[in-house]
């Protein structure tokens, strides 16, 4: 007998998080719950307890896509299912599926695949489905969602949006059902999401742990008690348990009967228009989430409230058009704009918020969001740099050669997925990695028996496939008194923003070093989450002599560590100064050779260095052009450091 789950009900805290699960449950085409928060908040925990909480299903026996006996897909791949007497289709009863996608997991794993064991021993072309068809009528649960490569959110959030599944490749065409409850969970600091598939995700909800001491402590209480006895504690709350699935199977029977006025539909248009969201799809997820909260409460028709609670949950995460914009959406502003929404011969349209963000109080001060209170890690003697200067859109700036690295967007590299480049003799490990036409023509040179091909193992060919790898890039920012200069350090902390930005796109981890006084510090250790980094920026501190040779090998430090921590990732050095060295790294060293030597340290570590000179003024000494050329690196001068030109000439440099 398996361990029950831990109850649903028996959950402490996240209303939020159980409301946006609850009404997906009801109306799955809402498009999912993208979950947000802190590792160790039972978030795992929610989504299991609800797929139990699911009514049991009916499926026709021997069907692998799980087709509802009742009113089968009739396009189904393993169809047709007689429907016409209830009696000539076998049935089973089973609870709803929890599938669960890994990080790991392949475009063959998710949608489906040739099925080359049935190719080999039968000779004919066959369809395996995918975890997408076992997630069928059920609940498909993507843990660090953040992490999949993009083509794989694409893949299942489109399945989501449409509730089919479309597979050409390999061989074969086939279509088949695939209708879901997606639940994507992400930690922040691991990285974000880019903007298009967070609009892609129906609802969102940012989930911590409780800071109410009673809270915690009633946490610990249930998990110890769950741990002691599992069925005795779900015995406690079966009553609960029963009440909630209850709730659920009415309200997915009320909801094709609620009715959504005119006057709600215009109020959930204003409020898209009062936040300036993009598109169409928030004012469709908030339609169906404001009749699923309608049924949830047994009512037939929508009201302000249920309009109210949809927006609240559907639109925070499609405010951020930036990745540095903070997430939320400020209570007070959602008010205004639902009350603004005037009857529909109100000629005065919503206004929007007051705040540029969309929140109804101003936004906090500094670049980062943060409070000028604030002091940051490693704050000490120095000015304060002036803001950044207006950031650009930058263009690629890539390692170069060919990389085995994490999946991302920037440079070149061998990855499960990809186009296929070449063939190899070496056997496929699996069907997404066969070459066909090369192992049709390995079969066909060895020529026909009995006037047929055939084929054997030896006849095998894999595919090689290249795509695109995210890469470490670590800042190495001078920030001496020779760079002190306020319009120069503006120009600096704006490229460097601009920059983090484009790594945020590509997927990229980063990290800052600053040096300057007596020593480096590592400002931020390498991080996928940009933001960090962008905040961090925003309290640099300037002024002092220049350890160049230090920032370089701390630098050199940090990649070390972290080529142990994720070997397959490869790092990007980026160094802004002026190359006026004036602090030796050893005693009685020439502080210009000591930085040298640095640099020829991190090329002999096959390090990819661009050296951005910043040196101005009539009198120019070209330090830092010694160090790239060190560095065996790409150089570019502070007079081409243009607001729109300086991502392009890095890339320019690499590509000479």
């Amino acid at each position: 007998m398996s361990t029950p789950v831990f109850p649903f009900s028996a959950v402490v805290g996240h209303p939020d998080l159980r409301l946006a699960l609850l009404l997906n449950a009801v109306h799955p085409g809402i498009g999912g719950v993208l979950v947000r928060g802190e590792k160790g908040t039972a978030k795992s925990t929610i989504v299991r307890a609800l797929a139990a909480l699911l009514p049991e299903q009916q499926v026709a026996e021997g069907c692998r896509f799980r087709c509802d006996a009742t009113a089968p897909d009739p396009a189904c791949p393993d169809g047709p299912h007689r429907s016409d007497d209830e009696h000539s289709v076998a049935l089973r009863t089973e609870r709803a599926p929890l599938v669960e996608l890994p990080v790991g997991a392949t475009e063959d794993r998710l949608v489906g695949s040739l099925d080359l064991e049935r190719v080999l021993q039968e000779g004919t072309s066959a369809f395996r489905p995918g975890l997408l068809a076992q997630a069928h009528r059920g609940v498909l649960y993507v843990d660090e969602v953040n992490l999949l490569p993009d083509h794989l959110v694409d893949s299942l959030l489109d399945a989501a949006a449409m509730g089919r599944v479309h597979v050409e490749r390999d061989g074969v065409s086939v279509t088949h059902a695939a209708r879901f409850l997606l639940v994507g969970t992400m930690n922040p600091e691991e990285g974000e999401l880019r903007p298009q598939l967070l609009d892609r995700f129906g609802l969102a909800v940012e989930v911590r742990a409780a800071r109410d001491v009673d809270t915690r402590v009633e946490v610990v209480r249930r998990r110890m008690a769950y741990e002691a006895d599992p069925a005795g504690f779900a015995a406690q709350w079966a009553d609960a348990e029963r009440e909630t699935a209850e709730a659920i199977a009415a309200a997915q029977q009320k909801l094709p009967a609620v009715e959504l006025p005119d006057a709600e539909l215009r109020r959930i248009a204003a409020v898209c228009a009062a936040f300036e969201v993009d598109g169409m799809r928030a004012d469709l997820v908030i339609a169906n989430a404001s009749r699923a909260h309608a049924a949830l409460r047994g009512a037939s028709v929508v009201e302000e409230e249920d309009v109210r609670v949809a927006a609240r949950l559907a639109l925070p995460h499609r405010r951020r058009r930036d990745p540095f914009d903070e997430p939320g959406i400020d209570e007070q502003a959602l008010e205004e704009a639902l009350d603004q929404a005037g009857p529909p011969d109100d000629p005065e349209p919503p206004q929007p918020p007051d705040s540029p963000d969309g929140g109804g109080a101003p936004p906090p001060s500094g670049a980062s969001g943060q409070s000028g209170a604030e002091r940051p890690a490693g704050d000490g003697p120095g000015r304060a740099a002036p803001p950044p200067g207006e950031p650009f859109r930058a263009r690629l700036l890539r390692v170069p050669g060919l990389g085995e690295g994490a999946p991302g967007r920037r440079s070149r590299a061998r990855t499960d997925s990809g186009r296929v480049v070449r063939a190899t003799t070496s056997a496929p490990r699996r069907a997404g990695d066969l070459h066909l036409p090369a192992t049709v023509a390995a079969a066909a040179g060895r020529g026909r028996t009995g006037g047929r091909l055939t084929l054997t193992a030896a006849d095998l060919r894999g595919a090689v496939r290249e795509g695109r790898e995210g890469n470490l890039v670590l800042f190495v920012v001078d920030a001496s008194g020779s760079m002190a200069a306020r319009k120069r350090m503006s120009a600096v902390t704006g490229a460097v923003l601009s920059l983090l930005r484009d790594a945020y796109q590509r997927r990229d981890k980063v990290g800052l070093v600053t040096f300057r006084a007596a020593g480096a510090e590592v400002a931020l250790p390498p991080t996928s989450s940009v933001p960090a980094a962008q905040a961090r920026l925003a309290h640099l501190r300037t002024g002092g002599r220049t350890p160049l040779a230090d920032g370089l090998l701390r630098a050199r430090t940090v990649l070390q560590v972290e080529r142990l921590r994720d070997p397959r990732r490869r790092p990007l050095l980026v160094v802004l100064t002026d190359g006026r060295a004036t602090v030796a790294a050893r005693p009685g060293g020439d502080p210009v050779r000591d930085a040298c030597r640095a640099a020829r340290l991190l090329a002999a570590d096959g390090v990819a260095t661009v050296v951005v000179d910043c040196e101005s003024g009539p009198v120019r000494l070209g330090l830092a052009a010694q160090i790239a050329e060190a560095a065996q690196g790409a150089l570019v001068g502070i007079g081409e450091l243009s607001a729109d030109r300086v991502a392009g000439i890095v890339h320019a440099a690499w590509a000479a």
